[in-house]
């Protein structure tokens, strides 16, 4: 077998994920109805978490033109506040482990101390560890089957490895994001759950 052929075909997918990757960012920044999305992503976002059991939700702090899931979370803890929840709920924010590269989640609230991390990506300041029961993670792509495109540094995936019990994952994005002949690799592991603007992507049904 030629090792090199099978050295080839890997950067050659490399450089095309990347250059989706560079195309999927510049079309999200360009879309001229962005706010508009954004504000039905919201209500989406509210609708799909009523009912829904957790106390601790884990997010991020959007970059590049990405969804912002923090306004919604921020009416659901004080929706919770307001109907005297027997457990306070919290929402927490990624902190980067430089050394494993991996995510710790700790508590955010609007105004809390704030520093940024490696990637200039504002993160709380010596706040409280938390373990999200949810996790929203923000889709640069996505696809049938629930799979995700994020931007290839792979911390989400190494987190989710380690977090014990595994958080229930839903992504976000918006519609523009769809990938309709988007590949999972194998190590590939599909989220829970996708709504976009429109609602519900996934599960199906």
């Amino acid at each position: 077998m030629d090792k090199s052929k099978g050295a080839d075909t890997s950067a050659t997918a490399s450089f095309l994920k990347t250059q989706l990757r560079n195309a999927l960012i510049e079309q999200r920044l360009a879309l001229p109805d962005r706010q508009e999305r954004a504000d039905l992503l919201q209500r989406v976002m509210r609708i799909w978490l009523v009912g829904r059991p957790d106390t601790v939700i884990g997010a991020y702090w959007p970059i590049k033109g990405e969804f912002d899931p923090l306004p919604a979370l921020h009416r659901w803890k004080e929706d919770g506040e307001l109907q005297g929840a027997p457990q306070p709920r919290q929402i927490g924010l990624p902190v980067m482990n430089r050394q494993h590269k991996t995510l710790t989640f700790h508590s955010w609230y609007p105004g809390c101390p704030m520093e940024h991390d490696a990637f200039d990506i504002p993160k709380p300041k010596d706040t409280m560890l938390i373990v999200p029961t949810l996790l929203f993670v923000p889709c640069l792509g996505y696809s049938a089957g629930g799979y995700r495109l994020g931007y290839g540094g792979g911390f989400y995936d190494r987190t989710l490895a380690t977090l014990q019990p595994r958080p229930f994952t839903v992504g976000l994005g918006f519609t523009q994001g769809f990938l309709d002949d988007f590949e999972p690799e194998a190590h590939d592991v599909p989220l829970d759950a996708i709504l976009n603007d429109n609602g519900v992507v996934w599960p199906i049904g």
